[in-house]
């Protein structure tokens, strides 16, 4: 074998076998695709044949991938509502007393927390009792006055009665005198009895008449005036009546000096001082009940399937390791601008139409005891709702 062949170079013909110049030649270098004898190598299998293995296990894991995704899906992602468009809510109000007065108490401190009925502040006192004494004197002058009357009635009464008795004598009187009179003016008829004695008893009638007219009036004069002292009874029974509401009008506002808790909850921006004149009306505090809720803005699109009863996991973002749960309340027949003081006007050429938020009430299952919870603090609320 050549030498030439050996190391895998190929000949060049002679020029005028190839049709070129003579003076032309051409070197070829080594095939690396020929083996050595020159013959052109095998094709190599493709990825696919050498490994159908691999590519089978590749599938097979990638569909799993997928089904584990779509269950994944399904159970954690697909079931749920979140947003973070939610804070804890509470109806906060401001402490002021009903009446005004100077402080002589502040017994509670900032942001401390109290009970139902435990004393916040106290008002100086002092009018306030002496209104309640002027209104008991009051209520003891018209008692005293009524008492009067109902003895001055049965007085009355009593002179009524003796009225009556004057009337019943009289008329006792009349009538023996009409006997009389008519006696003796048959006396005279018959010539028994003188002009004089019949005269006398004519006059005797005349005057007993008289007495019995004048008892009476005695009697009617006695009845106007009971009448006269019912009214005045029912007068001083009105001012009792009145001397009473000031009485209880006097120590209603002797109990507004003390301004007490109406519930559970703390004393927040406290600003009452001693020796501050206090205004009815004027707050001096701020105070945030215990009974506190999570207001969660949802879109509208995420309230498809809430109701209320849904369990609901609650992420407060102060205290992130704190795991509460509660459940939905009540959703709010409206969205939020539409109970806003400038609600949103859509009857416009340039409308353009934005998700609306709507609130949601979630209760809290037990709020954690060892950090403090207030109003306006962020919270991730995450509704189950399939």
């Amino acid at each position: 074998m050549p030498d030439d062949q050996q190391r895998g170079e190929v000949a060049v013909p002679p020029a005028e076998e190839t049709g070129q110049d003579a003076g032309r030649s051409e070197i070829r270098r080594p095939d690396p695709g020929a083996d050595r004898t020159g013959a052109p190598a095998a094709k190599k299998p493709g990825f696919l044949r050498r490994h159908p293995l691999a590519i089978i296990v590749g599938l097979v894991v990638i569909a799993l991938l997928a089904v584990a995704g779509y269950v994944y899906w399904l159970r954690n992602i697909h079931p749920y509502e979140s947003t973070d468009d939610a804070f804890i809510d509470s109806r906060q109000f401001s402490v002021a007393p009903k009446i005004a007065g100077y402080v002589t108490e502040v017994a509670v401190g900032d942001n401390q927390h109290v009970q139902a009925g435990d004393v916040l502040f106290r008002i100086d006192p002092r009018d306030y009792r002496t209104a309640e004494a002027q209104a008991q004197a009051q209520i003891d002058s018209a008692e005293a006055a009524i008492t009067g009357i109902d003895a001055q009635i049965a007085a009355q009464r009593a002179q009524i009665d003796q009225a009556q008795a004057e009337v019943t004598q009289a008329q006792a009187a009349v009538t023996f005198a009409k006997e009389d009179a008519a006696r003796y003016r048959d006396l005279q008829s018959r010539g028994a009895g003188t002009v004089q004695q019949a005269q006398q008893s004519t006059a005797n009638l005349q005057e007993q008449q008289a007495k019995l007219t004048s008892a009476n009036a005695a009697v009617i004069a006695a009845e106007r005036q009971v009448g006269a002292l019912q009214a005045q009874r029912t007068s001083a029974t009105a001012d009792l009546a009145r001397a009473k509401a000031q009485l209880a009008q006097a120590q209603l506002n002797l109990s507004y000096t003390t301004v007490t808790a109406a519930q559970p909850g703390r004393v927040a921006q406290l600003t009452g001082a001693v020796g501050q004149y206090a205004q009815a009306g004027q707050s001096l505090a701020i105070f945030v009940p215990d009974d506190t809720w999570v207001t969660a803005n949802f879109k509208e699109t995420q309230i498809t399937d809430m109701r209320p009863g849904q369990p609901v996991d609650i992420r407060i973002d102060a205290y992130p390791r704190h795991k509460i749960t509660g459940r939905i309340d009540s959703v709010q027949p409206g969205s939020g601008t539409a109970f806003s003081l400038l609600p949103a006007e859509n009857a416009t050429g340039n409308y353009v139409k934005v998700v609306q938020r709507i609130p949601v009430k979630i209760t809290v299952d037990q709020w954690p005891q060892d950090v403090t919870i207030g109003p306006g603090m962020s919270v991730v609320p995450t509704v189950t709702v399939r």
